[in-house]
């Protein structure tokens, strides 16, 4: 990326951003994408309730209760499926890192990584010092986060050499919802896209991956970042123009803001586990379905893919995080229990016999053909040998959950009772669906369905 560039006013992408965030409207906005948007939001609270029994989203809410308080000044929001108010930035942090650590949310594959995990929490913090908010404008909002976070996030990717967490860059998304939520001017939005570009988390994705952790991907500081940027800006704190808008060498991914939609380019999360690792997972079940597969019948299965899922964990997991980045689990997972579920990541299964066995039997080699896919394609294949030598091969599998094609709303809402139910109760649950599919409606209000998050568990 150019280092340093001075420039005497804002650039035209940068332009081209600050009218797309102010004035777009809900009406400009195609009506399959306002249906995935409003579905990419459900998808994203039934794994922050899930989320909410791992220990990584308790320690980030007591965190945060504790210590990222609002003072009777300043705005304030409650914690979803929790209850305890906290400051804005002490609300994203929470919630981002909540939902950041359960592995199934949205993501764009030319970005190599996810924003919904910090655009929702930053939506959801702002709205709640907003009773009028309609859901409409909340809809339009999230999306003009999702096209510009996702925007930023291929910038960054093709102007640095380093593979970094999505919250360097998921940021920006949290930035422009809140500047256009707050009614702030252009002026305050490039300070705050300038402040979050800046403060941002340049974390290596690969080192988490190697030793995986509660950072996850980034989104539990990309969200607080985001939104201190706004709120900064908004007090008078500048900020040096984000270079992944407005530098030469980005502007390229600002050219399609307005006329191509990348919110309904995303895919969603059929399971708990790190994408890189969903193609292997799709063609084993296939295989398991096709052949009446038991683990009795199997000696070992070899996986062909990309170089990123080759390198995810074919250890026993030891630790959630540590399941969630992982393939030879998953896979066991498929083979055993024919699912891959919130309960196969949980420490309650890394004892179980049949699983630690089949685990054992897994191993990954990177496919060069299948290498040149990435990042815009997620692929793998399977080869099973049984016991006797008989081989099976899936052949060349693509990832499920999309975005070709777009998972169907019945299925999104099917993952998203399995998700809550357990958590909620199916009465709650069912709530939460009727009321967030209908802020499409006209006189929707988003407090309707903050008022049902917030309550605690």
């Amino acid at each position: 990326m150019t280092q340093i560039s001075t420039l005497e006013k804002p650039s035209g992408a940068f332009d081209r951003v600050a009218r797309f965030n102010a004035d777009l409207r809900f009406e400009d906005i195609p009506e399959d994408v306002i249906e995935m948007a409003a579905l990419y939001m459900l998808d994203l609270i039934g794994v922050a309730a899930a989320g909410a029994q791992l220990d990584a989203g308790r320690i980030a809410r007591d965190h945060a209760a504790k210590h990222w308080a609002a003072c009777p000044e300043a705005s304030s929001a409650r914690l979803l499926f929790d209850g305890r108010g906290t400051s804005l930035p002490g609300f994203g942090f929470a919630m981002a890192t909540q939902i950041d650590n359960l592995d199934a949310h949205d993501g764009w594959q030319p970005s190599k990584g996810h924003a919904g995990a910090a655009l929702f929490p930053a939506l959801a913090a702002f709205a709640q010092a907003d009773d009028s908010l309609t859901g409409r404008e909340a809809l339009t909002a999230f999306v003009s986060g999702y096209e510009i976070a996702y925007r930023a996030g291929v910038a960054l990717h093709a102007t640095v050499e380093d593979y970094h967490t999505s919250g360097a860059w998921n940021s920006l998304g949290c930035a422009a919802i809140g500047t256009r939520l707050r009614g702030l001017s252009d002026d305050t939005l490039r300070h705050a896209l300038g402040i979050a570009e800046y403060h941002s988390p340049r974390s290596q994705m690969m080192r988490e991956v190697a030793n995986p952790t509660m950072l996850h991907d980034g989104s539990g500081f990309g969200a607080p970042v985001g939104i201190l940027a706004v709120l900064l800006a908004e007090e008078g704190f500048t900020g040096a123009p984000a270079a992944t808008v407005e530098f030469d060498d980005a502007v390229f991914a600002w050219d399609s803001l307005g006329t191509e939609w990348v919110t309904i380019q995303q895919y969603i999360k059929p399971y708990p586990i790190c994408r890189w690792a969903h193609a292997a997972i799709d063609a084993t079940l296939a295989l398991r379905k096709e052949h009446n597969l038991s683990p009795e019948m199997i000696d070992r299965v070899e996986i062909a893919t990309f170089g990123y899922s080759a390198a995810l964990n074919c250890d026993v997991p030891t630790s959630t995080s540590n399941a969630q980045y992982s393939l030879a689990w998953p896979i066991a997972c498929a083979l055993v229990r024919g699912r891959i579920g919130v309960e196969e990541v949980m420490d309650s299964s890394f004892d179980d016999p049949k699983l630690v066995s089949m685990t054992k039997r897994v191993s990954a080699n990177v496919d060069p053909e299948i290498e040149k896919t990435f990042p815009n394609e997620r692929l793998a294949a399977v080869t099973v040998t049984l016991h006797g030598g008989k081989v099976l091969e899936s052949g060349v599998t693509r990832a499920s959950g999309g975005p070709d094609p777009q998972p169907s709303q019945a299925e999104v809402v099917e993952k998203f009772r399995d998700f809550t139910v357990p958590i909620l109760g199916a009465s709650r649950s069912e709530a939460i669906v009727e009321t967030c599919l209908s802020l499409r409606d006209e006189k929707s209000r988003f407090r309707s369905l903050t008022d049902i998050l917030t309550e605690a568990i």
